[in-house]
């Protein structure tokens, strides 16, 4: 068996708080053919000096861009490994995902793309939301047309695809601040559905500046924008803004 390059983009901006742990997660993974590119947006905190670190271990790019997806494209296009994904500068890796991650492509031919469960976890990395956290993986046992139009139950930072599905379906809408990670599952489910793995792959933080944290309640309204985009159905559209409805509720309650 042969594993393949995976490369790993992260997106950086002022993150300076968390920065080291992203990386270290990822190049701590001991994964043979490994491709790191970190993207940052001209930092103005510490973020470059804690970075400069680890130069000889990764690829740093750092000059202004127009924002996360400017930067995650940008990554994805240099990107020279068969399977990709990235890991935003706040959140990190757990041992071993991307062995796991690469030897199911490689056994795996026909797969272009697949996702993983994925921790919560607050600013010191403590799990949290662990209901929400369940609540998505049973979402994610039904078909992908349940778990992408009622909701978007996809954790972006363990989700990997074939770069070669960039050639068919392009690359992220830089037009979307929140949810161009949703607008893209969706067109990639059109190609194919996923493969899903029960097994957690990364920790998602939320924290005080996080857009979760901070601006869910834009991030919701684009995400039923997005969805909009891909079904003509009223009862998935329906049951959709019902659900947006009830979870920015629940956030506000634990506010």
């Amino acid at each position: 068996m042969t594993l393949p390059t995976i490369t790993v983009i992260t997106p950086s901006y002022n993150q300076g708080d968390f920065i080291r742990q992203t990386v270290e997660s990822v190049l701590s993974q001991g994964y043979p053919h490994l491709d790191y590119i970190v993207m940052d947006g001209a930092s103005t905190d510490n973020t470059l000096s804690v970075l400069k670190a680890y130069e000889s271990q990764l690829t740093l790019i750092s000059e202004p861009d127009r924002g996360q997806t400017d930067a995650i494209n940008k990554g994805l296009r240099r990107a020279t490994g068969e399977i990709v994904c990235w890991l935003n500068s706040d959140d990190y890796f757990l041992p071993g995902a991307l062995l796991r991650v690469g030897t199911y492509f490689a056994t795996h031919p026909d797969s272009d793309w697949l996702t993983a469960d994925c921790l919560i976890v607050d600013a010191v990395g403590t799990p949290i939301q662990q209901p929400i956290r369940y609540y998505k993986l049973l979402l994610r046992s039904l078909p992908n047309q349940a778990y992408l139009g009622l909701t978007n139950a996809v954790c972006q930072p363990a989700t990997f695809w074939r770069r070669s599905v960039h050639e068919r379906v392009g690359y992220l809408n830089e037009n979307l601040h929140f949810t161009m990670d949703y607008d893209f599952w969706l067109r990639l489910a059109q190609q194919s559905p996923p493969a899903v793995l029960r097994e957690p792959t990364s920790a998602f933080r939320i924290h005080g500046q996080s857009k979760g944290g901070q601006q869910y309640v834009e991030q919701f309204l684009e995400d039923e924008q997005t969805m909009q985009l891909y079904t003509r159905s009223a009862l998935t559209r329906w049951l959709h803004r019902r659900h947006n409805r009830l979870i920015v509720g629940l956030y506000k309650l634990l506010k």
